[in-house]
Order: C-alpha cells, then sequence, then structure tokens
C-alpha cells in the first residue's frame, strides 16, 4: 500500500491497528514485523523483540523511473501467394494450353501457448513464484535485488516444488497498488507504470514464465482495473491476481480495515477474462484472489467457472507451520467447484519466533496446493 505524502514505508506509529483487530496490518503492505494473528489463525505468535519497519511499508506512488520502456509489440505477417499462369510461347500449338497453377494451401496460424507448452495449466503444471514490485523491497522477494537473479532463484525454486508436475515459473507483480490517501481521483489506489510492467513482461518471455498482474483496488473498481490491464492481458503468458483485502468499501481507507470481495464480483472478472481468451484464442489464463480469512470473500460458493479461466483460491495465512495450516484448514473448506488452492509463504514474518514451511511440508497439504508463492 502506498502513502501519497511520504512515499516511504511506514513504521509502527504510521501502521494500523494490529491484526487482532478487524485490520489488515501486519500483512500486505501494512504488517508489522512484530507478530500478530489474523481472523482465521487460531493463536497469535510471540511478539517480536522490538519496533521495526513494516514488512509491506507504505509505498510511494511514483514507481523508480530506473526502469526503462520495454518494447512489447508483436509484430505478424503473412506472405502473398502470386497468382500467375505460364503462358503459351508464341509459335506453340494452337491448342497447347498451360496448366493451371494449384492455389498454395493456406496454413493456419498455430494457436498461442503457455510459456512451457501447452493450452491447459492443471494438472501439467504446478505455479511457483514470487511477488513485489521494483523499488520497494517491502512488499516482496520479486522487487528486491537484480532481476534477473530473481527470475533464476525462481526457477531454481520451482523445481522443488514440482510434485511430479512440471514446474511454472511466475511473477506476481503489482499493478495497482492501495494507498493511505485519496488521491486526486479519490479511489485510494495508484497504478504501476506501464513500462514497470513491460520489464517484467519482458522479463517473464525470457525466462518462460507466467507474469500475474496483481490488484490491490483500494476504493477503485476490481473491473475497470482489470480491464486497464487490457493490454497485457492479450497476451498468452499473463494472468491476474486480486487482493481483496486492499478492495475498500465507501467511507473505508486501506490499512483500517479489511476490504472485501464476493463471488459475484469474482464471476465479473472470470467472465472478463473468458471473452479475452475467446476473443484472442489464447491458452487458459490463471486468475488467482488472495485470501487471508474467509471474511475476506463472501458468498465464494457462488463462483463459477467459465471456460479458458482457471480460478485459484491462495491461503495468505502467516506464522508457524501450525497456524498456516489451521488457516488452511479454514479456507479450504467447501471449495466451489473448479476452484483450484494456492498457498503463500512469508520469508519475514513466518519466521519471526518459527520457521518456514519446506517444500515437503507444503505439498503435504490437503489438497495439494496448485501455486505456491513466495513474499
Amino acid at each position: 500500500m502506498a502513502d501519497g505524502t511520504t512515499g516511504k514505508p511506514l513504521g509502527r506509529h504510521g501502521e494500523p491497528p494490529p491484526r487482532g483487530s478487524d485490520s489488515p496490518a501486519g500483512r500486505s503492505s501494512h504488517r508489522s514485523r512484530t507478530s500478530r494473528a489474523r481472523p482465521g489463525d487460531r493463536g497469535e505468535r510471540a511478539a517480536g523483540p522490538g519496533p521495526a519497519p513494516s514488512r509491506r511499508g507504505i509505498l510511494a506512488a511514483a514507481v523508480p523511473a530506473a526502469f526503462g520502456a520495454a518494447g512489447l509489440l508483436t509484430g505478424c505477417g503473412g506472405t502473398s501467394t502470386a497468382k500467375g499462369a505460364s503462358d503459351a510461347e508464341g509459335g506453340g500449338s494452337p491448342g497447347h494450353r498451360s496448366p493451371s497453377p494449384r492455389p498454395t494451401p493456406t496454413r493456419r496460424p498455430r494457436p498461442p501457448e503457455l510459456p512451457r507448452g501447452g493450452r491447459t495449466l492443471f494438472p501439467a503444471y504446478r505455479l511457483f513464484g514470487y511477488c513485489g514490485l521494483p523499488g520497494a523491497a517491502a512488499l516482496g522477494r520479486l522487487g528486491t535485488g537484480d532481476a534477473e537473479e530473481r527470475a533464476k532463484e525462481i526457477e531454481r525454486k520451482a523445481h522443488e516444488y514440482g510434485g511430479g508436475r512440471a514446474p511454472l515459473p511466475v511473477f506476481e507483480l503489482l499493478a495497482c497498488v492501495a494507498n493511505s490517501s485519496a488521491g486526486p481521483d479519490g479511489t485510494y489506489r495508484t497504478r504501476t507504470p506501464s513500462d514497470t510492467i513491460g520489464r517484467f513482461h519482458e522479463l517473464a518471455h525470457r525466462h518462460r514464465a507466467m507474469l500475474l498482474l496483481n490488484i490491490q483496488p483500494g476504493r477503485a473498481s476490481v473491473l475497470d482495473e482489470v480491464r486497464a490491464l487490457h493490454e497485457w492481458l492479450v497476451h498468452a503468458d499473463v494472468g491476474v491476481a486480486l487482493d481483496p483485502e486492499w478492495e475498500m468499501g465507501p467511507g473505508q481507507v486501506p490499512g483500517n480495515t479489511y476490504g472485501h470481495t464476493d463471488g459475484g464480483e469474482l464471476n465479473d472478472v472470470v467472465r472478463y477474462l473468458s471473452d479475452v481468451v475467446a476473443d484472442h484464442d489464447l491458452p487458459e489464463k490463471p486468475f488467482v484472489f488472495h485470501e487471508v480469512a474467509t471474511s475476506v470473500v463472501g458468498d465464494r460458493s457462488t463462483l463459477r467457472p467459465r471456460p479458458g479461466v482457471v480460478p485459484i483460491m491462495s491461503a495468505d495465512g502467516i506464522g508457524s507451520p501450525g497456524l498456516k495450516r489451521a488457516t488452511w484448514h479454514q479456507l479450504v473448506r467447501r471449495l466451489p467447484r473448479g476452484l483450484h488452492t494456492g498457498f503463500k509463504l512469508f520469508y519475514d514474518e513466518d519466521t519471526r519466533g518459527s520457521r518456514l514451511m519446506s517444500p515437503k511440508e507444503v505439498l503435504a497439504l490437503e489438497p495439494r496446493p496448485e501455486y505456491v508463492m513466495y513474499e
């Protein structure tokens, strides 16, 4: 989340209420490094040894100018087949005809495929990735250090989570970041510049990875934010992730309370993505929504699958392996038909007073997560 005034991560005194209250603090861009329980977690972790910067600090509205624009236009062309017939040469027999040319068969272009082949995600692949935004280390590991090095690191770790499936690396880039201030349009959100998205799309293409564009909508319309990404969604290697914890209603401010979405709104996004897939003959497109507690997504049972879109619920519980398993079991109860599962780990919060779950422990969850992501 971004603070439109300072552009710097807030410390403890600038954070929203602790997780024990009805607040997303302690997670996402407002997470304190001190432990706190979430709705849906059973128990609390021990507090850390004193004040520390928040995990996902308040992010400035501006994105680092270091990210230059990347040319991403995809050209396509065809070859013209010359039409012609051999004329009979003068002096030939009066009844002689040149053979008519056979029409050149038109070869249909091969439909677009996923970065590592095929047009369906599951059960062929298990997705694995990092999330983040360049220049904002508090928002996740993807935004730290050299992007090429992060891509190679993701590739290596993806193989640890294969579990009998081919790994498909994912870069989950924050494309819309919730703000603590309203901004000029009153939406409490900032869109990531197109050149930054282009840079990461190019990186994903080089590494045969998926680019997921994460949306923290603030008070903006979720569907409007998805539509604003249309120029990227027409690509076969780009999907969408929604972080409804940061979806605010009228009068709500990001960081002061949990946001909320429902099955109807999720269906709107699924329908839109399904139309994009059909219009451009694309392979299946992932649509991830992050769920930190059962209160964040209402009427989940009304979610309906549509052709070309793979909905994935990512369980974002924080804490020890025991706490994360407890949150997982709550969130995977009564999954709607066609809804796949994901699991999120936190390099900082999960290790304060405890440890990260191992790949073996994550893959032992039931149902086995099909998308694993680290922040």
